[in-house]
Formats: C-alpha cells, sequence, structure tokens
C-alpha cells in the first residue's frame, strides 16, 4: 500500500467549491437587517453628525421667520449657553459659490448668542435646496417655538414675494390654501414698520390682526402717522401695543359728531347777590340743568309743574327765529 504523503498540499478548490463556500459566507452573514444596514447606518451618523463652525462663517441672510428678537432675550440666552453650553444644535447649509461659508436654515437667536459669546456653533450642515431649506425651517420653528399669527403671516408673505411656489409655503407653514389667504392678506394690509412696532403679539390672534387690516381700507387712514404719534412706553406689552394702535385706529375712523366736541365749562345762574337758581351743565351726550331744592324750592316746585309747557315754549321760540337768518 502507498504510504500518504502527509505534508502534501491539498488539491486547489475548483469553481464550484468556491460558488459554494461564498453562498456560505452570505447566508452566514447575509446583507439584510441589522448587518445589511451598517452601511446605511454609518451614512446617516455622517450626515447627522453635529459638527463645530465658526459663527463668522454662517450667514444670515434668507426669509426670517420671527420678528426681531430684543436684545435682552439674546443675552438671556446667552447666558444660558455659558452655563450649560449649546443644547440644541442650529442647522446650516453650504454656500454654493463660496466655500467654507454656510448659511442659517434655523436657529438665528442661538447664532447671536453664540456671536455674543464668541463660541463656535454647533450645527448640523444639510446640502439643501432653497425649497427644502424653507421646508425644514418652517416645520422646525413651528414644532420648537410656536410663533404668533402675524410672525407667521410675515413668512408667508416674504416666502411668497421671493417666488416661492404656493405648495412648498403650505408645507413649510402646515396651513391650508384658506388660511394662507388671510395670513398673506394681512401681512400686505398693515404696515410692517407698524407690525415691527407692535412685536409678536402672541395673544392677539387672527381675527384680530383681520379686523385690523379691514379698518385700513380706508384709504384717507394714515395707520403709520397714526402708529408714530403714539407715546407707547418700553415697558408695555407686545398685545398691549396692538390694542393701543388698535383703538387709536377705531377712533380715527370714527366720525365726530357735534355733540362729541369740546364740553363747555359749566354754568351757574343766579339772581344778583342771592343764591344760585340754577346750574347747567354740559357732558359729550347731553346738557343737563341742576336746580336746587334748598335754594329755591319754590321755584323747583313751579318748574316741575310748568316744565312741559315752559320748555315747549322755549324750542317753539328757537325753530321761530332759525329762519330770520
Amino acid at each position: 500500500m502507498a504510504r500518504r504523503n502527509l505534508f502534501q498540499p491539498p488539491p486547489p478548490p475548483d469553481a464550484t467549491t468556491i460558488a459554494t463556500s461564498s453562498t456560505e459566507q452570505k447566508q452566514r452573514f447575509p446583507n439584510t437587517g441589522a448587518m445589511g444596514g451598517v452601511k446605511s447606518t454609518l451614512k446617516d451618523v455622517a450626515s447627522n453628525a453635529v459638527r463645530d463652525i465658526s459663527v463668522d462663517m454662517i450667514e444670515e441672510n434668507g426669509p426670517k421667520d420671527r420678528l426681531s428678537f430684543s436684545d435682552a432675550d439674546v443675552l438671556a440666552l446667552a447666558e444660558s449657553i455659558k452655563s450649560h453650553g449649546q443644547q440644541v444644535p442650529i442647522m446650516v447649509r453650504p454656500v454654493v459659490d463660496k466655500p467654507g461659508y454656510y448659511r442659517i436654515v434655523y436657529g438665528r437667536r442661538r447664532l447671536r448668542a453664540l456671536k455674543f459669546l464668541g463660541l463656535p456653533a454647533k450645527a448640523l450642515v444639510r446640502s439643501l435646496s432653497d425649497e427644502q431649506a424653507i421646508l425644514a425651517q418652517g416645520q422646525e420653528n413651528t414644532q420648537r417655538l410656536d410663533p404668533s399669527f402675524i410672525e407667521k403671516a410675515l413668512f408667508a408673505a416674504e416666502l411668497g414675494e421671493s417666488g416661492y411656489e404656493q405648495a412648498v409655503i403650505l408645507d413649510a407653514l402646515a396651513v391650508d390654501k384658506p388660511m394662507l389667504s388671510r395670513m398673506t392678506k394681512v401681512a400686505r394690509s398693515i404696515p410692517k414698520s407698524v407690525i415691527q412696532r407692535i412685536g409678536s403679539a402672541h395673544g392677539i390672534g387672527r381675527r384680530r390682526w383681520e379686523d385690523l387690516a379691514n379698518h385700513l381700507r380706508n384709504d384717507d387712514l394714515d395707520i403709520e402717522q397714526i402708529s408714530s404719534a403714539l407715546q407707547l412706553e418700553e415697558t408695555t406689552s407686545s398685545d398691549d401695543r396692538f390694542a393701543v394702535i388698535n383703538n387709536a385706529v377705531v377712533r380715527a375712523l370714527k366720525p365726530q359728531a357735534p355733540d362729541e366736541l369740546a364740553p363747555s365749562p359749566t354754568l351757574s345762574i343766579t339772581l344778583g347777590d342771592g343764591p344760585a337758581l340754577a346750574e347747567i351743565k354740559e357732558t359729550a351726550r347731553a346738557l343737563t340743568v341742576k336746580l336746587s331744592k334748598t335754594d329755591a324750592p319754590d321755584f323747583v316746585r313751579w318748574m316741575r309743574d310748568n316744565a312741559e309747557a315752559e320748555l315747549t315754549r322755549l324750542y317753539e321760540t328757537w325753530q321761530s327765529g332759525q329762519g330770520t337768518d
């Protein structure tokens, strides 16, 4: 019997063996489920990674979804970031024609606070089209900030003026067509300078803004002039500023009747050096004759008994004199 050479290498595998081995490996490590999602998961992690970006490399231009925030708001947020760090990243997108620069998608107030502190911004970087950026901006602010009606209205009007399609604006604000129409009507009827002076007015709903816009259909009414003439204290809330301006507009629209002119001073009637006979007082709505029961009790009783006849006589005398002028 021939002795087997234990040191002889085994014969090379044929094509069938290779194919079978490859199949077994695929069965052991299938490219599905958790193992198959490794590549896509790594890609997602890379795209969702938060990066530190110098605030000097981030531009703030683009449609604004909020009225300008005050310095006090920025300082308060800056103090919070200084104590606890930036908890929520902003979102930016690369500027196509300026390598290394980014444009803010959302998080403008956080960006201002970071600029004040001189800190880099923790940011999500997304390669978004203009439409995609608007959708992200609108949806993030709707979920986190709960903007007021007038802030949404200004945002909608600015998007429309910038040429965005109606479908994009509807999705960004999560509203229907009738509501979008109402928003744009209000934003176009009330001058932006007046809205900015009022502020976000979170307590003022759609109906009151629409009422104010309807008042401005009168071409003779200059709400900018009315607003600038009002002395609004710095401590007055945004809702109060709306009420003050709205009331001034209503007063300006109301015609001034003759009985609403400045009243005359109170007139006292006396007989020589004797006691007061009567006091005549004028208000915006009435002329009152007051007789004193203490100083002239007999005359008061006589006037009570003869008031109808005497007042009728006085009225007829006045009426007959109207045609003599």
